[in-house]
C-alpha cells in the first residue's frame, strides 16, 4: 500500500481560519466539519496523483488538487494539513 497516493494525504485538512476541517479517512471516506457543525458533509473520495474527487453522501460532487504535501485547493478554499505552519 505504500504506493497508494491516498496514504500520503490521509489526515486532517483545515482552512487558515479553522472554520472548515476536512478529515480524509483511511479507506476512501471523508468527514467535513463547518464551524460547530460536525459531519456537515460526509462521503467518499478517490485520489489520482495529486487530484482528488469527492462524492458526498447526498449526491454532491466536487474535486480538488494537492499542492505538495501540505496544501489542498478544494471548492474555492485553500486547506492546510493540520499542524502545518502557514506563512
Amino acid at each position: 500500500m505504500a504506493n497508494n497516493p491516498e496514504n500520503s494525504f490521509i489526515g486532517m485538512w483545515v482552512t487558515a481560519d479553522g472554520y472548515i476541517r476536512q478529515e480524509l479517512l483511511p479507506g476512501g471516506r471523508y468527514d467535513e466539519q463547518r464551524g460547530a457543525r460536525k459531519s456537515a458533509y460526509t462521503g467518499r473520495y478517490e485520489i489520482s496523483g495529486t487530484h482528488i474527487e469527492y462524492w458526498d453522501d447526498t449526491g454532491f460532487t466536487a474535486d480538488g488538487d494537492f499542492e505538495g504535501e501540505n496544501i489542498l485547493h478544494h471548492g474555492g478554499y485553500v486547506f492546510y494539513r493540520e499542524g502545518t505552519k502557514i506563512n
